[in-house]
């Protein structure tokens, strides 16, 4: 997007990647079908980028979510909303995307260089004046954008290469932290596979600092793995757990599950004491069985200490009472998250603070730009991320074309 966006202004541009073909994060973005942008509201969606979402204001300015829509669309792809506005392309093809971005910039006049690894920038006393290849090889430029991602998913070439470049141009490099990552648990019933597989629907998770606040909720779909938790909402929880794990590392990160986070734990009671007198011959397991899947049913009998083949009728209402709060509030230990290199999402990079939002120019040199994921900014996943990478994009190309 920023060669585009530095094309279209008639700027002389060479992209340089040391891949064998360009585009091959975008094209497993989105489950393979890459999800373009979202088309909530600005202010919503910069709600969804919990990393310095507030910064993207400027950028938005320029190049947002709507433009992103017509420019594809212009460009011959339809597109289509899903949930929560996430835009996909109709052929539900991320290839889509990649081969009309690949047409567009040959179309341009791009020069590509590919299997060319960077190995630090050109840097003449406050300017940028080119890039330095592994080979030895100079590249001079007016401006050099660097649009690297961050270290998550490295097999796609985001091994975090741009850092230390940064770094060389006097910029600072935050904590670097993985964000959109499935979490690890600890639990009995995880390391038996008890759960395994399990997927649970429209619920709530809430993560809780070592005071027992609350730090954030979510609202959606959990999946339970051999590990831990993966699925939307531990994902989005996921950063909370890194960032309370570091504040207190010899202690285990409480979550809790709400199975049904419209009702109130004195509504669950009354429909189990209903069953109770409708159904109370049936052992708890049959009688509440369309309350919840039955393996998760079971773990919660477990832990609330009722043997699931006991009759209803036999069931005291205080042990009612204790199952319908951990309906509301199923206690887990999150020990940490899959690593970085698992994460979707970096959190943390080169710091906002020293990049002019309007712009997306270093404050430290001339004629360097930087957009994407190697920033310190992150958001959900759900379209969100490819949106601020395309949003810096186009704003670092429109204005790295004027230092020509």
């Amino acid at each position: 997007m920023a060669a585009v966006s530095a094309a279209t202004e008639g700027a002389h541009v060479t992209i340089v990647d040391k891949g064998t073909k360009l585009g091959r994060k975008l094209a497993i973005s989105g489950g393979g079908r890459c999800n373009v942008t979202n088309r909530m509201e600005l202010g919503q969606l910069i709600s969804f980028i919990p990393g310095n979402g507030k910064f993207m204001h400027s950028p938005f300015s320029v190049f947002n979510n709507e433009d992103i829509i017509a420019y594809f669309e212009n460009l011959g792809i339809r597109l289509k909303e899903e949930d929560m506005g996430r835009m996909f392309p109709v052929t539900d093809k991320a290839q889509t995307v990649v081969e009309t971005l690949l047409r567009e910039i040959k179309r341009l006049g791009v020069t590509i260089q590919t299997n060319q690894r960077v190995k630090s920038l050109v840097i003449e006393a406050d300017q940028i004046a080119g890039i330095r290849l592994e080979n030895g090889e100079e590249q001079r430029a007016d401006a050099v954008i660097v649009a690297t991602g961050g270290t998550s998913v490295p097999h796609t070439g985001s091994t975090g290469d741009a850092y230390p470049w940064a770094k060389a141009a006097g910029h600072t490099v935050t904590d670097l932290y993985p964000t959109e990552v499935p979490i690890t648990l600890n639990e009995p019933f995880i390391k038996n596979k008890t759960v395994q597989g399990l997927s649970l629907r429209d619920v709530q998770m809430t993560v809780w600092n070592k005071k027992k606040k609350t730090i954030v909720t979510h609202e959606g779909d959990v999946l339970f793995t051999h590990f831990g938790l993966s699925g939307p909402i531990a994902l989005r929880c996921s950063q909370y757990v890194v960032k309370e794990r570091k504040k207190n590392p010899d202690h285990p990160v409480t979550l809790t599950i709400d199975l049904y986070p419209e009702t109130s734990v004195h509504k669950l009671v009354q429909q189990f004491e209903q069953r109770k007198s409708d159904d109370g011959a049936k052992s708890i397991k049959n009688a509440l069985s369309n309350v919840a899947p039955e393996r998760y049913l079971a773990l919660l009998l477990e832990h609330g200490d009722v043997d699931k083949d006991t009759p209803l009728r036999n069931v005291t209402t205080v042990q009612l009472e204790e199952l319908a709060r951990l309906f509301k509030a199923f206690p887990l230990r999150a020990n940490g998250t899959l690593s970085i290199e698992k994460a979707f999402v970096t959190g943390g990079g080169v710091s906002i603070k020293e990049i002019v939002p309007k712009t997306m120019a270093s404050k430290k040199k001339r004629g360097l730009y930087f957009c994407g994921e190697v920033l310190d900014i992150h958001g959900y996943t759900g379209g969100f991320n490819i949106t601020v990478a395309f949003s810096t994009g186009y704003t670092a190309g429109k204005n790295a074309a004027s230092d020509e």
